[in-house]
């Protein structure tokens, strides 16, 4: 040993640590990289993207040939720097040199690479692969008998690593917090509708339908001129057509028909607006906005009446409401928003008892609870266990509310301040 030239011993040292980086920032760009955004280079067929993702279906056999590289160069690099020592100083030397070496190798071949991998792990690992991949073919008997080990290791703990074992699948929770730790890569309108997607499988009809009490529909038994003052001024496309109460549906008006009810006041019969009336379509309470989207596509149609398991109707839900939960709201028109929900300048609102809940939080950005009922009186008797009488004052949570009208056993408005 003595007659290797110190240079040469330096040398081969400094060739040591740099190739134990080079295992380390690989290890760590390997398992750092996102693999979604892999998945999708990969349907675009980068090259580099295939070979990686090709090494990462068997992350046993990657992470053996890298930990096998990285600790055969480590074991090197000890033995030179103990042969420098003695060199140098003697044996006296090989405590020092081996405390010297653990920090060189902590900072130069640890830490510092795989910080730098971490932060780019795509364009290191893109350029890696091109020298691990002839390495899995040339470490490879070394590195198949200590998977073996390992596997057998891991196979008696009921872990079964095989191809495919590397690849990861997100629920929708997860999906949704990538969606929204995407910042600027996706806009925020989008993001929104991403989220809106996400969500129909957690809201039910019953959240967003038109209660009972305030479907607007044409009463096939009233007068006459009171049904054509209806249908003529109107702004809905379609209507339900019922005797005497909401229960006795004949079916469904859409507003194409009615210039044939119109072109003449004077002949215009009950029997005809009840001829033009479509079968109308009846929708389960309960059931998931995903599940009657595709109902109405499946069906043509746009508009279902929400029935309970007694066939009670209870409401009625619309396509145009369904994609409202997605796309936003397809108005500028603020005329429903005004009538529910009124900004006093105190900054509190006095709102209807008839508002959904769901709709009271998206206009003013507040977290109300919709688990239970949906509307306002709905939460309002929930929590009081009474029918209050106006004057009353408590608290939901943030929110001070007060009963200012009751009438008919049920809250008209309230007034609803955060705190």
């Amino acid at each position: 040993m003595d007659d290797i030239p110190l240079s040469l011993l330096f040398g081969i040292l400094i060739l040591l640590i740099l190739l134990s980086a080079f295992f380390s920032s690989a290890e760590t760009s390997m398992m750092a990289l996102n693999r979604y955004r892999l998945r999708h280079l990969v349907k675009d067929q980068h090259r580099s993207a295939i070979l990686v993702s090709k090494m990462l279906d068997r992350p046993d056999r990657l992470l053996g040939l890298i930990l096998f590289g990285n600790n055969l160069v480590n074991i090197f690099a000890a033995s030179v720097v103990t042969i420098i020592a003695i060199q140098l100083v003697g044996d006296i030397g090989i405590l020092p040199a081996s405390l010297i070496l653990t920090a060189v190798i902590l900072v130069f071949a640890e830490v510092a690479p795989k910080t730098l991998a971490a932060m780019h792990p795509e364009r290191i690992a893109f350029m890696f692969v091109y020298i691990l991949l002839p390495l899995s073919y040339l470490l490879y008997p070394f590195v198949w008998m200590i998977n073996k080990c390992a596997n057998g290791l891991l196979a008696l703990l009921g872990v079964r690593p095989g191809p495919g074992s590397g690849r990861l699948s997100l629920s929708s929770d997860e999906l949704r917090t990538v969606v929204d730790e995407a910042g600027k890569l996706i806009p925020r309108r989008h993001k929104k509708m991403l989220l809106g997607i996400l969500d129909l499988s957690n809201v039910t009809v019953e959240d967003i339908m038109v209660p009972r009490n305030d479907i607007v529909g044409v009463n096939i038994n009233a007068a006459h001129a009171d049904i054509v003052e209806l249908i003529s001024h109107c702004q809905h496309t379609r209507l339900p057509v019922y005797r005497d109460n909401i229960d006795n549906i004949v079916g469904i008006l859409h507003v194409r028909y009615l210039p044939r009810v119109l072109k003449d006041m004077d002949v215009f019969t009950r029997e005809e607006l009840e001829r033009i009336t479509r079968e109308p379509y009846f929708v389960p309470l309960g059931t998931p906005l995903h599940t009657q989207l595709l109902n109405f596509q499946r069906m043509k149609g746009r508009m279902g009446l929400v029935v309970d398991e007694y066939g009670v109707i209870q409401g009625l839900v619309t396509l145009e409401d369904i994609l409202e939960e997605i796309v936003g709201e397809f108005t500028t028109d603020m005329q429903i928003f005004d009538q529910d929900i009124q900004p006093q300048e105190d900054g509190s609102y006095i709102i209807k008892g008839s508002a959904m809940l769901r709709d009271i939080n998206k206009q003013l950005d507040w977290n109300l609870p919709i688990d239970g009922p949906k509307t306002l009186n709905g939460l309002i008797l929930q929590r009081l266990e009474d029918i209050p009488e106006a004057g009353t004052s408590f608290r939901i949570g943030e929110f001070a509310l007060e009963i200012t009208q009751a009438i008919d056993n049920a809250v008209k408005t309230v007034q609803i301040r955060r705190l």
